[in-house]
């Protein structure tokens, strides 16, 4: 099987490097890719967001499946110009990816399919802003309704800090804050059949603790050994089943990964947000511990036949992600910057742990900084607490001038968990 991926992220190195070890895979390309993923995929330049553009590429290439990785492409259409060219496409439809594209649209989604979410106002204007921030009080929760690359979203305590980002955006989501811990759950859907993967948790601030900004996010781990049991079961018939039921009734079929973002609060699991595309950095540590071979699974979902598929098949073992950022991030980050250190990550802690490149660019022989996250250290271990030390080790290995990781990720779960998990 000949598979394109695009995309240029840690998610979509995490996607190459599982799709590289699927002995069903003859020929893999990306575009436009990166450093890292150059090293498991052949490259090709390509305009991400010009469906025509990566049709016309995937075509060439003779490529039996294209997974389209970014939010970006599959809201501008990608997916569709490569539907229409005759090649099987994971991901959704432009439609369908609104749901990611417009938390407007996925608001209206849940409520039609009767899945639990925060009570929410759609608002335009400044009056609608200070009057929907008025009903629902602190802890403000102020989402940019368009794509805002995992920073359109801030949650604060500050009534001019929310409504000054609620009124710098065109139309916004504000809505009642969800307390309890969050957790991503991944799904492969064909637009009827759907199959979850395991939950991950992410973190979403910049700094230990929980402090600081928004970020892209800036680790995750899984297992989740804090998690009830029947977790999945539950999303699955409350969430994710209901949503792609509802888009196949209006007419746009969902097929491909959809992304449940959830709070566990003291009423129960709500959806906080849908995201149209495996998460970043949860697909690093969902990807590590997955056993079945991935471009199959893929493959059913884009040709609508995933109730073939077996379940999939987990390992026991636990993986921790920590993201290396570049300087100033999640500002405007410094780049072009020399990282040292990944030659010794592969020599002194393979296969244990492993580096997936971000943000990076070759300059000459070297490998630089081209972005906000640079790098995904990606470690597993019999249990949080192996992964943690694993990846921290790795991480440690790492020089970039100027990089800022957090040390926290994974640590509270990895304090509670009982022996063994």
């Amino acid at each position: 099987m000949k598979v394109l991926v695009i995309g240029s992220g840690a998610r979509e190195h995490a996607l190459c490097r599982s799709l590289s070890l699927d002995p069903a895979v003859t020929a893999l390309h990306c575009a436009p890719g990166n450093a890292g993923i150059a090293e498991v995929a052949e490259l090709h330049a390509v305009d991400a967001l010009d469906g025509t553009a990566v049709a016309e590429l995937a075509t060439g290439l003779g490529a039996d499946l294209v997974v389209v990785g970014p939010e970006a492409p599959l809201v501008a259409g990608v997916a569709d110009a490569v539907r229409a060219a005759g090649i099987a496409c994971f991901g959704p439809s432009g439609q369908a990816a609104q749901l990611e594209g417009s938390k407007a649209f996925a608001k209206d989604v849940m409520a039609a399919a009767g899945v639990p979410t925060a009570r929410s106002y759609v608002c335009a204007t400044p009056a609608e802003v200070d009057a929907a921030l008025d009903a629902f009080g602190p802890p403000y929760v102020v989402k940019d309704d368009g794509l805002a690359a995992g920073k359109g979203v801030v949650v604060t305590d500050d009534l001019a800090a929310a409504r000054d980002h609620a009124n710098a955006c065109e139309r916004v989501v504000i809505e009642e804050f969800l307390d309890g811990p969050e957790v991503s759950l991944f799904a492969i859907t064909d637009g009827v059949t759907v199959l979850p993967l395991t939950p991950a948790q992410d973190f979403k601030r910049a700094l230990d603790g929980d402090e600081g900004p928004n970020t892209g996010g800036m680790g995750a781990y899984s297992p989740l050994p804090w998690a009830d049991p029947k977790l999945v079961d539950e999303v699955m018939e409350s969430v994710l089943q209901p949503t792609v039921d509802e888009l196949r009734r209006r007419g746009t079929p969902f097929s491909g990964l959809l992304y449940a973002g959830l709070a566990i609060t003291s009423r129960g699991v709500r959806v906080i947000e849908f995201n149209a595309r495996f998460g970043d950095p949860e697909t690093q540590v969902v990807l590590a511990r997955l056993k079945t071979p991935l471009a199959g699974v893929l493959l059913h979902a884009a040709q609508g036949t995933l109730a073939d598929e077996p379940p999939l098949n987990w390992s026991d073992d636990a993986a921790v992600t920590v993201v290396v950022a570049s300087h100033n991030y999640p500002g405007t980050p410094r780049t072009g910057d020399p990282i040292a250190g990944l030659d010794e990550v592969a020599a002194e802690d393979a296969p244990h742990a492993y580096v997936l490149h971000a943000g990076t660019a070759r300059d000459g022989d070297a490998v630089v900084s081209a972005g906000g996250r640079v790098l995904s250290v990606t470690a597993s271990g019999g249990d949080l607490t192996e992964a943690r030390e694993r990846a921290y080790a790795a991480v440690a290995r790492i020089r970039l001038d100027g990089g800022q990781h957090r040390t926290d990720i994974a640590a509270k779960a990895a304090a509670e968990a009982p022996t063994g998990s």
